[in-house]
């Protein structure tokens, strides 16, 4: 009898058990809902932001863009150009207008759905590194420092380069091309198709660990210093700069510019490497740069480094610096034109996601 009761009680507290388990995966089930509309409409207007402020700054640089790219991977034994207004020059002469923005078309293709990716991966990156913040630290009215935001950043670009970086590849190739290289490139998809069946699917992915290593510093520090510098403004207020709490457009673009600035110079060296590790296994780069800085023949890197060991051994270490100049007048407009194009089109979409919420 004794046992029955055992057993009776045991019994039905596993049925209670398990009818509370029901209830709490109820209960879960119910807590979980989908997105709403508004929250979708939200988050499309953010990556529509970032895609329209991405395209407009990078169309606005675009003949400095393409410079840059030729002097980073232009024979050292057949230097054709030196400065940025020779350069350009020369680009105008033989090839005419439209030679300027060669390759702009793929590069916006890929900055556009990047610079869409950044800047919602930022924003994201942002709130659940604060709220982590937060929730250490116990303090609920905490904010970001510049630190959380460079990892923020880092974040964020490692994101939107990892996602588009096939279509960087090929816009590099694209952007070197000139109508005397014997293998033509049609356009971004024909590259890509072409890569993939001539070098294979890891080729699309040449030089994506120095991309990484270099987007970390880079886009790392433009969010955080454009994002630290505009707070310290609006609450410092030096030299009486700033009279309302709203910074104007010019006083953005300023920081956008140093920003750029500051980023650029920090990963320019592995943007160099990334460039030459892309034009590996195309035949006909040769063409444009050689290997060993003495004749013509395909380039061979075994990886970063020793593209790196490479570069500096056979053309001093000025050599990942090259285009510098061009890419510094190419990135203080470029960088600044995207963060304040970004933060008008929010206004214009009415995109309610903030930062630093």
């Amino acid at each position: 009898m004794a046992s029955e009761d055992v057993v009776g009680k045991r019994s039905e507290s596993a049925v209670t058990t398990i009818v509370n388990l029901a209830e709490e995966a109820k209960i879960a089930r119910e807590g979980v809902k989908a997105p709403s509309r508004h929250a979708l409409l939200s988050i499309c207007k953010s990556l529509a932001a970032g895609g329209i402020a991405g395209g407009v700054s990078r169309t606005a640089v675009a003949p400095l863009e393409r410079l840059k790219i030729l002097l980073q991977v232009q024979n050292p034994h057949s230097i054709k150009y030196n400065g940025t207004v020779q350069g350009l020059k020369y680009i105008w002469r033989t090839e005419g207008f439209m030679g300027l923005f060669k390759g702009n078309g793929s590069n916006c293709a890929r900055i556009v759905p990047n610079s869409a990716v950044k800047f919602f991966s930022y924003e994201q990156a942002s709130r659940q590194i604060l709220w982590f913040y937060r929730k250490q630290t116990g303090r609920g009215d905490a904010e970001l420092t510049p630190v959380l935001r460079l990892g923020a950043g880092a974040c964020a670009g490692i994101i939107a380069m990892s996602a588009t970086y096939p279509m960087d590849m090929v816009r590099g190739r694209l952007t070197v091309q000139t109508e005397k290289s014997p293998t033509q490139y049609r356009g971004i998809f024909h590259a890509l198709r072409t890569v993939f069946m001539e070098e294979g699917p890891r080729a699309l992915y040449k030089g994506w660990l120095p991309s990484v290593i270099g987007v970390i510093p880079y886009v790392g520090l433009n969010f955080a210093v454009y994002e630290s510098l505009k707070d310290w403004l609006v609450k410092s207020r030096p030299l009486g700069l700033i009279q309302e709490s709203e910074l104007s457009v010019t006083t953005k673009l300023a920081c956008g510019a140093v920003a750029g600035t500051i980023g650029q110079t920090v990963a320019y060296p592995l943007d160099v490497i990334r460039r030459r590790m892309q034009m590996v296994g195309w035949k006909d780069a040769a063409s444009v740069v050689s290997g060993d800085g003495k004749r013509r023949v395909p380039l061979e890197y075994s990886g970063m480094v020793d593209a790196f060991r490479k570069t500096v051994r056979h053309e001093g270490f000025g050599a990942l610096y090259k285009g510098l100049v061009p890419n510094s007048v190419k990135v203080v407009p470029s960088i600044a034109i995207a963060f304040v194009t970004y933060e008008v089109a929010k206004d214009i979409l009415g995109v309610e996601m903030k930062i630093s919420d």
